[in-house]
């Protein structure tokens, strides 16, 4: 039972992901959701999934220590193809490259020291590009001078579980820096487990004659000891195996940073109504493929960087979005096999010691864009936009071309792995959305969009070749939305109502040659509800998260170590997910329940094997001992329930 003493901070009140300045949630066309700096100081979660489960349609699924598989308006995708499917932003700056992605880059995000935190649900518009196929998420810091003084917090909790944080925002001259550091310390509850973490960010506001600059630096470190799956029908509710660890000697080391400067004219400048900022990212990750057979050592990183130029300006009645990205990129990929491997039997001739892949690529990325916002009448408004996305990677393989030993003789049994020759691969994607608004009244709009999402194939699924194949023919994957909606705000509560379908064309998966293809489809239709209220005489409050959604193979094939018939749900898809939370708030104490909802999945696309779901309570108090000094409280799963984080059948 964790205890924290914190201090307060401003809550935002706009939303800004997809519009990329303040918008109220009135006027914005699609869906959005948002976890406000109340919501995140009072979960704080030791684990993103925590907040997850309060965005409708989210299903951020928890894997060991920080590791983290997203689902947003989706099935938990795993393999080729689910890395790249959602766009993690920081403060509207993607935080991986185009590309060359990181299925768990959220840990590499500062949420726990966040202002706030935004949600849309599949395809956003023509603001963003690739990898925002499924869903966006963008972490916004604290603002400077948005909350000026100290603060900081400790916490502490089972199995070694130590948390600290530190924040400051003041001026230093004219200017105006905030900074906030996280470090945590976690032994875990399984054998050999646990996990330090360290991140941080400092931004500075700097007001120029005409114009203001914001410069932001955020970083983060993991050293993790990972626990792997344990394996058997019900093996989590066994008392030895669900916290014993057969990898003991799995581990996860990564690092990043990311810089940007943001570049704002004032109202009489020239070119006011311009946005622009300059990045640079760097990241580099070590970790032991303790899933797989041989346990080879994985090393990437990357160095990149970009430019994001958007300019709004009216045009008449009409408000006009246009604006230019622009990306480069230098990673790297490794993988290394220290040890024979030993088993299973059929893999000892297939799985050579040595070097399996050591390749280098760099890539670069443009993409123009424009969006018009267009009244139609005084409660009417349309919405049309366009991106036009040119990507270009450049491979180089370091070792021996082909299917061999890193010496160039083969394997007993023909080797798993493949290594293409050098080579050059480009995407040219166009994605149109269009979308209305209307005014029912001063409280209540609708909305219904039609948008394209897609993804680019990542250098990893072209290039990390298996058995005989030696290129890799891959489409982009798209994705086609159309939502019907409508937000609700009084000064009592808020509601989002949406109903969606989507298909999915060209999608990633590993046939049963073990090769890379793009001839996916699959199909999802649903209904989402967020809401939140509150009683302002009584202190009583509550918010909800519910959906209902069904995701299913819309092809017939024969896939790696099974089969997809059409029409089947998709494995690792809940049909029904929700949480709510009733909390009571008296000033200066406070107590919240919340429940969460998992519904049953398949366990693989044949639908022959199910886990069952489960429901979970979260208890949290707060107590306000002086203006300064805060008590937090919180206990999850206070029945003690035996449940699943994530299910799996091989």
């Amino acid at each position: 039972m964790p205890y924290t003493v914190a201090g307060e901070s401003a809550d935002d009140e706009m939303v800004v992901t997809v519009t990329k300045t303040d918008t109220p949630l009135l006027e914005v066309t699609g869906n959005t959701a948002k976890l406000s700096a109340e919501r995140i100081r009072i979960t704080n979660h030791q684990h993103i999934h925590e907040l997850g489960t309060q965005v409708t349609g989210t299903w951020l699924t928890r894997g060991n220590g920080q590791e983290t598989l997203p689902a947003i308006r989706s099935p938990v995708l795993t393999g080729p193809g689910a890395c790249g499917a959602f766009l993690i932003l920081e403060d509207s700056i993607p935080t991986r490259p185009t590309g060359f992605c990181n299925i768990n880059e959220l840990f590499e995000t500062p949420t726990e020291i966040s202002q706030s935190i935004e949600v849309i649900r599949g395809p956003s518009n023509a603001l963003y590009g690739s990898n925002g196929l499924h869903g966006t998420m963008n972490i916004l810091l604290p603002v400077p001078g948005s909350s000026p003084g100290w603060n900081g917090s400790a916490s502490i909790g089972p199995d070694e579980y130590y948390r600290g944080k530190l924040g400051w925002d003041g001026d230093i001259g004219a200017n105006n820096l905030n900074f906030g550091l996280l470090a945590d310390h976690y032994d875990g509850f399984r054998a050999d487990s646990g996990y330090r973490q360290q991140k941080g960010f400092v931004r500075l506001n700097q007001p120029l004659s005409d114009s203001n600059l914001g410069w932001t630096l955020s970083l983060q470190n993991l050293a993790q000891e990972t626990a792997g799956f344990i394996a058997g029908e019900d093996a989590y509710k066994d008392p030895v195996l669900r916290v014993g660890n057969e990898n003991p000697g799995a581990f996860r080391d990564a690092d990043s940073q990311r810089l940007s400067v943001r570049w704002t004219p004032d109202a009489e400048h020239p070119w006011s109504g311009t946005d622009v900022r300059f990045y640079l990212r760097r990241s580099e990750m070590k970790f032991l493929m303790h899933f797989l057979p041989g346990q080879p050592l994985e090393e990437n990183g990357q160095l990149s960087g970009g430019m994001i130029w958007t300019h709004q300006r009216p045009w008449g009645v009409t408000k006009v979005t246009w604006g230019l990205d622009l990306e480069y990129m230098d990673g790297f990929i490794k993988q290394f096999q220290a040890q024979p491997t030993t088993s299973p039997p059929f893999l000892v001739g297939k799985l050579p010691q040595g070097w399996h892949y050591n390749f280098d690529v760099t890539s670069v990325m443009a993409a123009p864009y424009t969006q018009l916002e267009i009244p139609l009448g005084t409660d009417w408004q349309l919405l049309a936009g366009l991106r036009l996305e040119y990507l270009r990677y450049d491979y180089t393989n370091n070792l021996l071309d082909g299917n061999t030993r890193d010496d160039g003789t083969p394997c007993p049994d023909s080797c798993r792995y493949n290594r293409p020759a050098d080579r050059t691969d480009d995407f040219f994607n166009v994605a149109p959305n269009i979308g209305l608004t209307y005014r029912i009244n001063p409280q209540t709009t609708a909305f219904a969009t039609l948008s394209r999402g897609f993804r680019a194939p990542q250098a990893t699924e072209l290039y990390r070749l298996q058995e005989q194949q030696d290129v890799a023919d891959l489409d982009t994957t798209t994705l086609d939305n159309l939502e019907l909606g409508a937000h609700r705000q009084t000064e009592s509560y808020t509601l989002e109502a949406v109903t969606f379908a989507m298909r999915k064309r060209h999608y990633i998966f590993q046939d049963a040659n073990r090769n890379n293809i793009s001839d996916g489809k699959s199909q999802h239709i649903g209904i989402e509800l967020q809401a939140e209220a509150r009683h302002a005489s009584t202190g009583l409050y509550a918010g909800a998260a519910g959906t209902w959604a069904r995701h299913t193979y819309d092809f017939s094939t024969a896939a790696r170590g099974e089969t997809i018939v059409s029409g089947n749900d998709v494995d690792t898809a809940p049909r029904k997910l929700g949480s709510l939370h009733i909390g009571w708030d008296q000033g200066r104490s406070r107590i919240e329940l919340e429940g969460v909802h998992q519904g049953s999945y398949w366990l693989d696309a044949a639908n022959e094997h199910k886990y069952s779901g489960h429901n979970l309570l979260n208890l949290r108090a707060q107590w306000r001992m002086t203006d300064d000094w805060l008590i937090t409280g919180r206990v999850n799963n206070i029945t003690d329930k035996l449940y699943a984080d994530r299910a799996d059948f091989a």
